[in-house]
This record gives C-alpha cells, structure tokens and sequence, in this order.
C-alpha cells in the first residue's frame, strides 16, 4: 500500500494528497477551502458524504441515517470514516458540494483578476 495517494474530486478536476490511513476528510481539508463543512468527525452527521467513483478503501461505521446499505454498496460514504488504499476518484455529494462550488468559482475570479 502506498503512503499517498492522490485524491480526484470529480466534480472540480482538482486532486489533493491523502495519506493511506488517513481519512478522506482530513486530506480534504489541505485543500485550502475556507468553510468546508466539519461534523461531528465520528460518521454520524452526514456533512462530508462523497461516492467514491473509482479506487479502492476501507470504511468504518457510519450512520445509517445519512449512508444506507444500498448507497454504501454503489460507493456513497462518508469522507470522514473513508481511507483509501490506493489513488480515489470521487464525487462529492449533499452540503459540501454547495460549498466546494462556491468557493471553487471565488477562487477562479480571483485568479482572473
């Protein structure tokens, strides 16, 4: 198993390092985003769901108030309890991604400027 993998968020085309054994939640964070939404960091508030798209990873328990079985069986997780083994492919999913957009446009008009 590597000791980095590389994290696609499918939605921006932006990548970011996650250490294998780290939770996607953590590596999410060094992005630099302001106001990326953080719960509870234990998979009980469902904040940070994601479908992982392609890649391998282990995940431990989550609510299944916010992840059902069936999601969960077609990649729906929750990024805090999500560890990859390997390089992910993702999309991300509910608040985040509202968030994500948001500052994903702001940073695009600064650059311009």
């Amino acid at each position: 198993m590597p000791l980095h993998c590389k994290v696609t968020l499918d939605n921006y085309r932006e990548s970011f390092d996650c250490r294998t054994g780290e939770s996607l939640l953590r590596g999410m964070e060094r992005l630099g985003h302001k106001g990326i939404p953080v719960g509870c960091r234990n998979g009980g508030c469902g904040v940070c769901k994601v479908r992982v798209t392609r890649g391998e990873y282990e995940v431990g328990k989550m609510s299944r108030d916010h992840v059902s079985e069936d999601e969960q069986n077609q990649g729906v997780v929750l990024a805090c309890r999500c560890h990859p083994r390997g390089d992910l492919q993702l999309q991300v999913l509910g608040h985040l991604t509202r968030i994500i957009e948001k500052s994903h446009s702001f940073n695009k008009q600064n650059a311009n400027n």
